[in-house]
């Protein structure tokens, strides 16, 4: 099959190279020329694992392709897929310029009848404006030709994001009921995803575009929950750690996402909890839960570091927190929203220097660190603990598991580690000499 996909950024990328991967001819468009330059030859401008072997392999068969044009992706393309950013706008709205854009500029140069599908995460109701950008477009050319607009949301973890495509839990696709065309067209094109069992849910397409904000805003509000529980853990002198494997057993709850930690960040779940927040004050419902659950992560980001003021009395003048992790998420390069953005601002306005490692984030996190003066990124993680007073865990890199936990008593002054992600076992900790803080885990040897 013959498919071009409007945006190179993570979800667009990720979309491309694994249709391309499995046998379809596919274009990549983005306004960047630059970053299309460095996608042809084979440089992948995120961290996501496997993504570099699969578009290597797409560009060697010459089924993956990248351009600027948008003229060459309609003419080379009946199926279309919209997959650029729609990040949040100052009300917590999704920001939908860049997808209307998109639906205008494949509207002004179609000629034939295409299959446009929005992959971005969008509002309810957002393919309906889709649709009618391409109608206004196509009238105003007086062009007899139609596009049919399906709505096909992604699911994708960043981390695992080419194993969540190439295996995918559900592939949820909203057509008209009376669209047996499209229908077939995706039947035909998720075939190789959808062999073992049927994975495949049509619906309208509405439901469809809800289901995506539902999804993540459930696993927000999950994690949120677990948060609110550790911080009452920590008061009673509970393990949080026992209560999470106690819960998770009962079946009806499942362990997934019910880890206590520094809370949420990335792309996805703070964008999606606010775009859904708006859309219900928009339609006249409070969305209590889904407020309680932002309100609960704003605080938990900085937890860690109000933790870390506290331990030291307010007085970090002169102190030196080394920081493990600045990622939002272990295997990604992404900083967006991510607690070590809040933490370390939390630090430095108390007077702190803070030393930093994270083996793929370094570069992102200095731009979006950029112009706050005192912070400085290490090359390893004992590079950074070196000299610092105490050290902050804030994410889950496998590296960061088993550290030598006798080396950190002799090179942290203050001997303190604070851990964000609730990795180790507090009493090992100590027995090295350490004082330890987690997550709700004031509980373990008190």
């Amino acid at each position: 099959m013959k498919i071009s996909v409007i945006g190179s950024g993570y979800v667009g990328l990720v979309t491309g190279a694994c249709l391309a991967d499995t046998g379809n001819h596919v274009l990549c468009i983005d306004n960047d020329a630059g970053k299309v330059e460095r996608l042809r030859a084979g440089e992948i401008p995120i961290h996501e694992p496997g993504l570099d072997t699969v578009v290597a392999r797409g560009l060697a068969a010459g089924r993956l392709r990248f351009s600027i044009d948008y003229q060459e992706a309609v003419d080379h393309a009946a199926v279309v897929f919209i997959a650029v950013g729609t990040p949040s706008d100052e009300d917590g709205s999704a920001d939908l310029t860049h997808v209307l854009n998109a639906a205008r500029e494949l509207g002004r140069r179609m000629q034939r009848d295409t299959l446009v599908v929005t992959k971005s995460t969008v509002p309810v109701g957002t393919s309906e404006r889709v649709a009618q950008a391409l109608a206004e477009e196509l009238r105003a050319r007086g062009v007899p030709h139609r596009a049919t607009v399906a709505s096909n949301p992604e699911f994708l973890k960043e981390g695992v994001a080419v194993d969540d495509f190439m295996r995918p839990d559900r592939i949820i696709v909203g057509i008209d009921a009376s669209d047996a065309t499209s229908r077939e067209t995706f039947r035909e094109l998720y075939a190789p995803f959808n062999r073992n069992q049927e994975r495949i849910f049509f619906m309208d397409v509405r439901s469809s575009e809800f289901t995506k904000y539902a999804s993540n805003c459930m696993l927000a509000v999950r994690i949120s929950f677990m948060n609110e529980l550790a911080n009452l853990a920590d008061r009673l002198k509970v393990d949080i750690e026992h209560v999470r494997r106690g819960v998770g057993a009962d079946p009806r709850i499942g362990s997934h996402f019910l880890y206590a930690g520094a809370g949420f960040g990335g792309s996805c779940f703070p964008k999606d909890l606010r775009a859904l927040i708006h859309t219900s004050q928009e339609v006249g419902e409070a969305a209590e839960l889904m407020r309680s659950a932002e309100n609960v992560n704003t605080r938990q980001r900085r937890l860690l570091a109000d933790k870390i003021v506290q331990h030291f009395g307010g007085k970090l003048q002169g102190r030196t927190i080394a920081i493990w992790g600045l990622a939002f998420k272990a295997n990604t390069d992404d900083v967006r929203e991510a607690s070590s953005l809040a933490i370390i601002d939390v630090l430095l306005d108390a007077g702190a220097t803070v030393r930093a490692y994270d083996p793929a984030a370094a570069e992102t996190a200095a731009r979006a660190l950029q112009g706050r003066k005192g912070v400085t990124f290490a090359n390893s993680a004992m590079d950074a603990v070196e000299g610092a007073d105490a050290l902050a865990v804030v994410t889950e890199w496998l590296e960061f598991r088993s550290p030598d936990f006798d080396a950190l008593a002799r090179l942290l002054k203050a001997r303190a580690i604070f851990d964000g992600r609730n990795l180790y076992d507090p009493v090992a900790v100590r027995k090295a000499g350490l004082s330890y803080a987690g997550i709700g885990r004031s509980g373990v040897g008190a």
